[in-house]
């Protein structure tokens, strides 16, 4: 069969239908015609990291058994704290359109899976289950769909042997070879998700670049760093976060495979840009994006869904912003928020309202006046964007926050009033008066573990996030200790200043 598309996913072209179509016969039919040897699930655990589980194939009726029926797996190892030994046990079952060639192991056929209870129902503590149950809260509520990308901002650091074309530092941003060294590198990245999921939207690299690392960590002492990022198009919101899930396992086994370290902590270095994890979101109803009005004004709804984001704004923090250094990323003059507002085109506002082509399409025509384009029938793609949580986010829990955040914004009539209030114009950290008007983000992860705790009843109020998710998040927000970490970092003279922020930049690299 022909594959126009180098890029494209293999088994969309093999079976010539849509993923969400495939069908157990279907993937049966790919094991052997092509060859498959094991089939690989994998699922996302309490800490947000991907696991695994493969399965040697001998025969078609243990491949159907696999497909059919799942694994059982220990929950109270992949979930400790929330589940009992005694009562461990939980099934693992394969999400058939989710289907990809392993890049590292062609001949595995891999599957993200969902985790059930032994009763056959979704296990409602686990993240990507939560999430799911809020998206179709939302769907139930409001008649429409949101949809969700990611902007996954990382460092890949490496041994610097060539020293020509150095980038200079804080400059990285869309920078070229050869003053970025990884540019091969990321486009295998991006190359092997295009092929898992069709979802990657770009790929280029970041502001940030750093010569030569200092640190106690023999991992990337005196090593380069460089950053980049993958952004991705906007699906549902429950597929939005597996692929995120499964983007992060990616770069790190590609960066693995050239002799490098990719790391998603939230800062590697106090001058050097920190690593964010930027979430558009979309609202949608039968396909159509209802973010703009005719003529390009924003529109209701997505006034609404940004005053819920507003309310809940002092509480996604626990999920997107989970280590002591998130939190000196959220510093002024970082293009990080510190405070709850929203405005457009704005990198200094908690929620930026980026260019959406709402006024305008076909805009090549306006550069090659050779070009005479028929109608593509081209809509808005307007998003919001929420510039606050960064790498080190519990990537289900955050979107399911923001999933309940755009209900509220839908069923409370002031939201809308909230959003007015809190729009602003211009540089917010150069005017001190508005800035002493806005609302303030945690500032800790305590803070955020605080915040979380008083107004536990956004997420638990519709049963939609369990009482134990929400003490284990608060409890590892508040093993941070870190309420004091800027008052304590003030007090200290220049070379312990720095020693004892290395250290907390760099005793999570490998967290989530």
């Amino acid at each position: 069969m022909n594959q126009p598309y180098p890029l494209a996913n293999p088994l969309w072209s093999f079976l010539d239908k849509p993923p969400l179509d495939f069908r157990r016969e279907d993937l049966i039919k790919i094991i052997e015609s092509q060859g498959i040897e094991k089939i690989t699930f994998h699922y996302t655990a309490l800490d947000s990291k991907l696991k695994e589980l493969k399965f040697s194939l001998t025969g078609r009726r243990q491949a159907e058994l696999i497909l059919s029926e799942g694994e059982r797996v220990d929950g109270s190892s992949l979930f400790k704290g929330l589940i009992d030994a005694g009562l461990s046990d939980l099934y693992v079952v394969p999400v058939y359109r989710t289907a990809f060639l392993n890049p590292f192991d062609p001949k595995s056929l891999d599957f993200i899976c969902r985790f059930l209870t032994p009763d056959g129902n979704p296990a409602g503590f686990a993240p990507d289950n939560i999430l799911l149950s809020a998206h179709d809260f939302f769907k139930k509520k409001t008649g429409l769909e949101l949809h969700a990308m990611g902007e996954l901002e990382f460092y890949l650091i490496y041994d610097q042997n060539e020293r020509s074309y150095p980038n200079p530092e804080q400059q990285g941003y869309h920078a070229s070879a050869p003053f970025v060294k990884s540019g091969q590198i990321l486009d295998e990245m991006a190359g092997q998700m295009s092929m898992m999921t069709g979802q990657v939207k770009y790929t280029h690299s970041e502001v940030g670049f750093i010569q030569k690392l200092e640190s106690e960590s023999a991992e990337i002492k005196d090593k380069a760093a460089e950053q980049l990022e993958i952004e991705f198009l906007p699906a549902p919101v429950e597929e939005a976060a597996d692929i995120l899930v499964l983007a992060r396992w990616l770069i790190r086994n590609v960066a693995f495979r050239h002799g490098c370290l990719a790391t998603f902590t939230p800062k590697l270095e106090e001058k050097a840009a920190g690593t964010g994890l930027h979430i558009h979101a979309e609202l949608k109803q039968k396909g159509k994006n209802l973010m703009a009005d005719i003529g390009g004004k924003l529109s209701a709804q997505a006034r609404m869904l940004i005053g819920g984001l507003c309310h809940y704004a002092d509480t996604l923090t626990a999920f997107g912003n989970t280590q002591a250094s998130s939190y000196l990323r959220l510093t002024p003059n970082q293009e990080a928020p510190t405070r709850i507002c929203w405005s457009d085109s704005n990198r200094s506002a908690m929620i930026r309202v980026p260019l959406g082509w709402t006024e305008t399409h076909n805009l090549a025509d306006r550069v090659n006046p050779s070009q005479k384009t028929a109608d593509l029938n081209s809509e808005n793609r307007q998003t919001v964007e929420l510039r606050s949580p960064d790498g080190s986010a519990l990537i289900h829990l955050l979107l399911a926050g923001v999933t309940l955040a755009a209900e509220w914004g839908f069923s409370n009539p002031e939201s809308s009033a909230l959003a007015d209030r809190l729009y602003v114009t211009g540089n917010i950290f150069e005017d001190q008066n508005l800035m002493a008007k806005l609302p303030v983000l945690p500032a800790s992860c305590e803070d955020s573990a605080r915040f979380l705790i008083q107004k536990r009843i956004l997420y638990e109020g519709e049963r939609i996030f369990p009482p134990g998710i929400i003490n284990y998040v608060a409890g590892l927000l508040e093993a941070e200790k870190d309420r004091m970490l800027n008052q304590s970092l003030a007090g200290m003279a220049g070379p312990d200043r720095h020693l004892h922020l290395r250290q907390i930049m760099h005793q999570d690299l490998h967290r989530h």
